[in-house]
Parts: C-alpha cells; structure tokens; sequence
C-alpha cells in the first residue's frame, strides 16, 4: 500500500456530505487518474460514503479525521484500507496495528516523531503542514528522523505540491483542493476531474524531469 501511496503522490482529502456523491466523485476520482481517497469522518454521511465508495475495487479508500479506535473500527468495516489521523493518538495507532490496519497518525513535533519510532512506523502524516513551516520544517524533521517518510497535509494547493513532492522524505501529499465543497454541492463533478487530471499532470511530469536529471548524472 504505501508503495502505491508513493506511486501515486496524492492523497485527495475529502468532506463529503451526501451518499449520492460518493459514486459519481469515485468515478472522477479514477477518470482523472487518481484511484484514491481519504474520506474524512467530518460528515455524518461519511461512512455511508466510505460503504459506497469502496464498491470500486480499484480505489485505494482511506478514512481519516479518526479520533479513536472505535472510528477506526468503524471505518474499516464499512470499507476503508487505511486509517489518517489528526494528531498522534496511541490507542488508535495501537489497535490499528494489531489488526493489521495500516495507520499513518499526524505528526507535528519531535514528541510525536518518536512516538512513532517507537510503535515502529514508516510513513506518518505530516499535519497541519503549512501552519507549522511547511517546506522548511519538514527538511528540519528529515535530518534527525531520516528513516520516517511523510504525508504533509494542510494547505497543499496545486501552487505548493510540487515544492513539498521534490523532498526525498516526502511519499505523497494529501490535499482537498481538488475536491473543495462548492464543487461537490454544485455536483460539478467535470471540474473535479479536471483538477485531479491537473495534479496528477504536476507530479508526472517531476517525476519525468526527475528521471531524465538522474539519467544524465548517470552518465
């Protein structure tokens, strides 16, 4: 799973609170080349979306705003893969990890970086990450604690992915932009798409750049 996290590079973040919109947004989601989800549990439709969602066997459907384990519980039954959290709750990573539940709990501190070696984590979610430095804290973080990979999430737009993707500690982004409510409840789920063609244009076309730069280092 994270191998395919890292493939992808986004993570659209999601608040959706109709049922309805949950197949036609998975539809746009994959049309526009991005087969992945956190629905978020800030709606009380959000698990009937998750249930819905997690029809499409190609999504890769992920909750997050998890607080506690019975969330988690609760999340992973209706469908979801994976568990987000906002900040670093030991319960909730606890029971994840003893049911086999991939968990990426936010980080924002030192504090919560060990908290994370400490239960043996690879990849955490990096939150909330432009209100606390961004860029230049997550390079601060990456020098101490080389062997964590990072979601940052909070703030990302289409304007700053690329900045916090070009860091060799981060495997992907999460973001809600391409997904912001007025386009869910005006159901324009066309301009959706088009964003998610966007973002997932941006990343292709660094990881060509990327890939061509090695090439020549190479020879």
């Amino acid at each position: 799973m994270i191998e395919r996290i890292e493939t992808l590079k986004i993570i659209p973040v999601l608040a959706v609170d109709s049922v309805e919109h949950a197949g036609p947004l998975a539809d746009a989601l994959c049309g526009g080349g991005l087969p992945c989800a956190e629905v978020t549990l800030r709606t009380e439709a959000a698990l009937g979306v998750i249930k819905r969602m997690a029809r499409r066997e190609n999504l890769l459907l992920g909750v997050g705003t998890v607080h506690n384990p019975d969330q988690a519980k609760a999340a992973i039954d209706a469908g979801a893969t994976f568990v987000v959290t906002p900040g670093f709750n030991p319960r909730t990573v606890a029971w994840c990890l003893e049911n086999d539940i991939p968990v990426f709990p936010g980080t924002s501190s030192p504090t919560d970086l060990e908290l994370a070696l400490e239960f043996g984590l690879e990849l955490v979610k990096f939150f909330p990450a432009e209100a606390i430095g961004g860029v230049t804290t997550l390079k601060a973080f990456s020098a101490p604690y080389g062997e964590l990979r990072f979601i940052p999430t909070g703030g990302i737009t289409a304007k700053n992915l690329l900045d916090y993707t070009s860091l060799p500690c981060v495997a992907a982004c999460g973001g809600s932009w391409m997904v912001r409510p007025e386009l869910l409840h005006a159901g324009d789920f066309q301009e959706i798409e088009r964003l998610v063609v966007e973002a997932v244009g941006l990343v292709s076309c660094q990881a060509s750049l990327s890939g061509g730069n090695r090439t020549r280092l190479d020879r």
